[in-house]
């Protein structure tokens, strides 16, 4: 039988020089000198194999900011196994050796200290989190607890499907030599293990989709707000997205200088690509100075699957102008300048033509 503790202290050291070893040695690299003070009977081949899967749905709206769930599972599998040396049967240390080896070879598939990191190709999609340590993960294994990701989508971004790149970074193990004095009834005496590990890489393409949805702009203003009177304001919306609404109403929030008793507007089914005209009752406060204003929108409607929905703000800009009684003023005052000035004229010229007869 194996005597654990004969093999407990020279297994801590080689694993030991591993570690210090590691940092400054290629990625697969040859194995060292040092790694040659036993008996390598097998070279096995194989490894880690993960897969990544996505826990929930992947469909998301413009402008979400979601924390997305990735379930990792290791599918490694050992695929073959050479002798190196020509065994000998014929010694009961040397089985018992080759079994060990083959014993610890079988741990070729785990995935040691796993890193994943997620990439976006796309301007619309964010990834907000840096990478994740998903620990070691043995073949046949998924992970307890999911690797996590914060992304955030654009506003802007088109509907339509957004690849994301996951790249994973791991510890496998490359190869085992063992080596032992004798072989008793207890185990094998002075067993010496020796442990050579290699990093692996893979990755993995996850999908995300921005949803068709409608989306609305404020493509035309008009009418004419004075200071101090009620006037008519119209408002024609556009459905710029990809899907249709209906039931549409378009409700404003009315600011000073403006007041109504009449805040919402009937619009009805939109297509997409559709427009429709909104009608708004405006009260202008008589102190209004005139310049531009804007006076936040919002359309409530149905979307195809039967539910309410709100859009987004939407900014209607106008402009108020001095008010009629203000013109008629100014008009009145326009008229008496004119009289004035063609009573100037008509004396200047009576004085030049007097002086030209005189001559």
């Amino acid at each position: 039988m194996l005597d654990i503790r004969s093999i407990k202290r020279p297994l801590l050291i080689f694993v030991t020089l591993f570690f210090i070893l590691q940092a400054c040695m290629p990625v697969q690299a040859e194995l060292p000198e040092f790694f040659n003070f036993d008996e390598n009977y097998y070279t096995v081949y194989g490894g880690p194999n993960l897969s990544a899967t996505f826990i929930g749905d992947n469909e998301f709206s413009r402008g979400d900011e979601v924390t997305i769930n990735l379930d990792l599972m290791n599918k490694g599998v050992v695929t073959g196994f050479e002798s190196e040396d020509e065994p000998t049967f014929g010694s009961d240390l040397e089985q018992k050796l080759q079994k060990s080896e083959m014993g610890y070879e079988a741990q070729r598939t785990t995935a040691i200290g796993i890193i994943a990191a997620l990439n976006s190709s796309s301007p619309y999609v964010k990834i907000k989190s840096g990478s994740q340590e998903a620990g070691t993960l043995p073949s046949g294994e998924q992970l307890e607890d999911p690797v996590r990701f914060d992304i955030e989508i654009s506003k802007n971004a088109p509907a339509g499907t957004y690849p994301l790149m996951l790249d994973l970074n791991y510890g496998y193990q490359e190869n085992v030599q063992v080596n032992g004095d004798n072989e008793t009834d207890i185990g094998i005496t002075n067993m010496e293990v020796g442990l050579w590990y290699a990093e692996g890489y893979q990755n993995q393409t996850i999908d995300i989709v921005v949803k068709e949805a409608p989306e609305f702009e404020v493509v035309d203003v008009e009418g004419n707000l004075y200071a101090g009177e009620e006037g008519l304001l119209y408002v024609t919306y556009e459905n710029t997205g990809e899907e249709a609404v209906k039931d549409a109403t378009v409700r404003i929030s009315a600011d000073d200088p403006f007041s109504t008793t009449d805040d919402q507007s009937f619009i009805g089914s939109l297509a997409p690509g559709e427009t429709a005209e909104a009608v708004f009752k405006l009260k202008v406060d008589e102190t209004a100075v005139s310049k531009s204003y804007a006076i936040n929108s919002e359309i409530k409607y149905e979307d195809t699957d039967g539910h309410n929905q709100i859009s987004d703000t939407l900014k209607i800009r106008t402009e108020t102008v001095p008010g009629q009684s203000a013109l008629e003023s100014l008009s009145g005052y326009t008229w008496l300048l004119g009289i004035l000035a063609i009573g100037v004229i008509g004396a200047g010229g009576y004085f030049v033509y007097g002086k030209f007869v005189k001559k």
